[in-house]
Formats: C-alpha cells, structure tokens, sequence
C-alpha cells in the first residue's frame, strides 16, 4: 500500500473508532487508580488489545499491573506507551487516561492498516508512572530489546513536540532521638524532628549556591505523635532534580551532608535510605521529533510556540530514552491548566479531552506509519541517537 494511502487509512480508521477510545479515557477516569494498584485499568485496556488480534503477556517485568501486548513477529518494531495510573487525591490529574486511551487507538489503527509482515506493532502498559518505577522497571527487564522506537502523547495546556525533563533522584532520612516529657524531663530527651527541621534549614541555606535548573523539595513524612512528647522519631522524604544525571548526583550527596549535619548538631542517629530508581532526563531524537512535527502540519495542527525548557518536570520516560529513540509530544486539551490539579482531571473528559485523544491516536499511527515504510529516516534516527 503507498504510504499516502495507507495514512489516510489511518485518519479513517481512529476517527472511526472516535467514541470508543473516548468510552477507554472515561472508564479510566472513573477507575482512578494510584500506582501499582491499576488492576481494573490495566485488564480494560489488555482486554481490548487482545480481542484485537494483539499476542498479551500480562505482569511483565515482576509489576502485576504492567503488559505487552504485540501484533505482528516481521519488521520494524515499534512501542507505543500506555501509562494508566492515577494520582492519589485527586485522580487523573496528570491525564494518564489520555494516554492510554491514546495509544490503545493508536496500535489498533496501525493493527488494521499496515500490510502484515511489514511491522511489529507493541503496547507496553506501564504503571506507576508517578512513583517513577513502572518504566524504569520494564527497561531493567529488557522489555525494550529489539525495539526500534518508543511513543507516547502526554496532555497538557499546549500542543508540543519537545519538552524537556530533569533527572530525578530520592532519598528518605530518618532520625532517631529519645522521647521525654517536653515540659517536665525536656533536658532528658533528644528530639528527632529538630534533626528533620535542621535539614530543611540546611537544605535551604544550601540553594543559595545550586545550579539554576537544580530543584530540591521534600515533606516530613513523620513528626512525632504529641506535642507535650519529644519526638522519638522523625522523618522526611526528598527529591533532587537537575537536567544531568551528574548534578542529580552531586546535589544528593550535598543533601545528605544537610542531614548528616543536622543528625550531629541534634544528637539523633540518622538512617538515609536511597531509591536506587532514579530518573534520566529525556534524551531528545529530534529525527523522531520532526517526523512527528510533520504529521501534525499533515493533520492540520500548529505547534505551540513555548520554550521546551521551562516548567519541567521528570518521568521515567527519560529511563526509556536513554535506550531507545523516544518521543513524548504533548496533545492539549484546553488553555491556562496546570497537571496535578482538578481542573487539569476534569479536562481529560471534556470536549477537548475527547479531541486530544483522537489527535494522539492519529498523529503516533502516523509517525509510526511513516517509520515503518522508510528504512532510511529509522537509519538516520538510530544515527542521531548513538550519536548523542
């Protein structure tokens, strides 16, 4: 089938399937199931794949919640992500129902539009995006092997291509002082939560010399049970963000030094606890980029003029891109939102919502179109990225 044929069958075929991929995004929505608990969103979506021809392998990678889901054993192999959990509190605020629903639309329509023989077509459900281990999980597992290219769409206030993420790493301390009455025996206890309160004082001396990109926030996770009781305990979770992998480095160890300060200065014993996931920055493929840009002038669609570099967040996405050549546009679905917010949650079900789904769906099964039938744009994509 030409290829201009064969995108056209494309458009044809997710807007024929418009209102099921919105029913996919709303059943989610109403799901709202937090990291490593998306039972019910992970069988909806495995379940639909699979009476679509897709081959499933459930709990993939030692995560109950994660699958792969492949049409087709020939050809370039492309993945399609499907993130599908929800934050707690406040549901899908991040827009994950967006994606899913995205991408299931997305491989369905490249399912029945490219020639068998001619592709591999995957679907990763990957969990937990928001405690940052689903991913990072799947690519330790070597769920990515033989992978030519990794998509996804993530919602947003703007239509982007390029958005920039920063490495992520966490740390926990916890300290350990001893309880006493704090008005009649204060001079026999040592108070855990001053040591915590030390550490944010530390911390917050120390950002006066950080690196503009560098970002250190964290809250206290246990502070003690009364206030007429000096804490025995106490404790504080972390995050340290930059845009390299080094600096992410450099900053944590600056931090626990804040601690170890802290720990000293109060006279508790400190116990840091590192999460061995940490987070890469995102690895820009601007060959994948531009293939991406084009489809989106095909459908019609204007790129927002916004910095790539401004209000940034991180994703184990980054995890993903530092392996495979990897894109993460950004579909809109209504101005002025901010994730992590009702607003944003309530948006993934509108109107707009409903249209970002449809965009995502198309424009991935079109870049992914595009790939398949031209060996030298997958050659000069791969050269880029071994280059880099």
């Amino acid at each position: 089938m030409e290829l201009a044929i064969l995108k056209q069958v494309i458009v044809g075929l997710v807007d024929g399937r418009r209102e099921q991929l919105a029913d996919v995004a709303e059943q989610l929505f109403r799901f709202s199931e937090p990291g490593l608990e998306e039972y019910r969103s992970s069988a909806l979506l495995a379940d639909i794949l699979e009476k679509e021809g897709f081959r499933l392998e459930r709990g993939v990678a030692g995560l109950d919640t994660a699958f792969r889901a492949v049409f087709g054993s020939d050809g370039p192999t492309v993945a399609i992500l499907a993130e599908m959990d929800a934050l707690p509190g406040l549901g899908h605020a991040c827009g994950h129902n967006v994606i899913a629903a995205a991408a299931t639309g997305a491989a369905i329509a490249l399912r029945h539009a490219v020639p068998d023989g001619e592709a591999r077509i995957v679907v990763l459900g990957t969990p937990a995006e928001e405690l940052g281990i689903g991913k990072v999980e799947l690519v330790k597992a070597g769920i990515f092997q033989g992978v030519d290219a990794a998509i996804m769409v993530h919602p947003s206030s703007r239509r982007l291509v390029i958005k920039h993420y920063l490495g992520l790493a966490r740390v926990r301390f916890t300290f350990f002082g001893r309880p006493a009455h704090a008005a009649a025996y204060p001079e026999e206890g040592v108070n855990a939560l001053d040591g915590v309160i030390q550490t944010f004082n530390g911390i917050n001396a120390l950002r006066q010399q950080l690196r503009q990109d560098v970002r250190v926030h964290g809250i206290i996770t246990d502070g003690g049970v009364a206030p007429n009781i000096i804490p025995a305990m106490a404790a504080c979770h972390f995050y340290v963000r930059a845009t390299d992998l080094h600096e992410v480095g450099r900053v944590r160890e600056r931090v626990i030094a804040c601690a170890e300060g802290a720990a000293r200065a109060t006279g508790c014993r400190l116990e840091v606890a590192l999460d061995e996931r940490v987070l890469a920055p995102l690895k820009v493929n601007h060959t994948l980029s531009a293939l991406y840009s084009e489809q989106l002038a095909y459908l019609g669609l204007t790129e927002a003029a916004a910095p790539a570099d401004k209000n940034l967040g991180s994703s184990d996405i980054g995890n993903v891109s530092q392996i495979v050549p990897t894109i993460h546009p950004h579909v809109p679905i209504g101005p002025g939102l901010h994730i992590h917010t009702e607003d944003f949650a309530r948006a993934t079900v509108s109107e707009q919502g409903r249209q970002a789904v449809v965009e995502g769906a198309t424009a991935m099964a079109l870049t992914a179109a595009e790939l398949i039938a031209r060996p030298e744009l997958r050659k000069k994509m791969w050269d880029e990225f071994t280059s880099s």
